[in-house]
């Protein structure tokens, strides 16, 4: 299918055309989404049962603008980031993260949740905050259930915890967040006049 300049992600929209510029502009919107994310990670805001990030509504919303392409490399470089020793992650960074935190699944889940979301916008869907919200509810179940997936496979877990960890308290909050960001992507395509 085809797809049309104007349904086309409101970045790739806004970049210049010339080869090497563009390149480098995804290369700076990328470490500069993965920044935004790092960030979305350490705020945190009173909810129930338990407080929570506004990591994955900047995913949502990075990949809603970027498209997939350009989001998943959005999510590499953050996870490469957080691999390095960079404190990007909610709870630290480093090598060692991945094998020993509860969080790694989530980790992982981000950058395919984020190329769901982004596949949705290269479909012209980013305008339709319907559709982009039920994307983003798909990917945030998406993310909570790899995440328990690891927690309840993980040795130093187990099953008894994947729910009492990894989803009870955060589906609420998660289902919150990408409806939001599936309302936030629409209002700045009206903003910016793309109808």
């Amino acid at each position: 299918m085809a797809i049309s300049h104007a349904s086309r992600p409101l970045i790739h929209q806004a970049l210049p055309r010339e080869t090497l510029t563009r390149y480098a502009m995804y290369a700076f919107l990328a470490i500069a989404g993965s920044l935004l994310i790092a960030v979305a990670g350490q705020v945190k805001v009173p909810m129930w049962p338990v407080p929570t990030t506004m990591q994955s509504l900047a995913i949502f919303t990075i990949a809603a603008v970027y498209g997939r392409k350009l989001a998943v490399a959005t999510l590499l470089a953050y996870l490469a980031e957080g691999a390095a020793g960079l404190p990007v992650f909610t709870n630290g960074g480093g090598l060692a993260y991945f094998a020993t935190s509860a969080t790694t699944g989530y980790l992982i889940a981000f950058v395919l949740a984020a190329g769901l979301t982004g596949w949705a916008a290269d479909r012209g869907l980013s305008r339709n905050p319907f559709a982009l919200a039920a994307t983003n509810v798909v990917g945030a179940l998406m993310i909570l259930v790899i995440g328990a997936l690891w927690i309840a496979f993980h040795p130093a877990y187990g099953v008894e915890k994947a729910w009492a960890w990894g989803v009870g308290p955060f589906i609420i909050s998660d289902m919150i967040k990408a409806v939001l960001a599936g309302a936030l992507v629409p209002a700045l395509w009206s903003l910016f006049g793309r109808k």
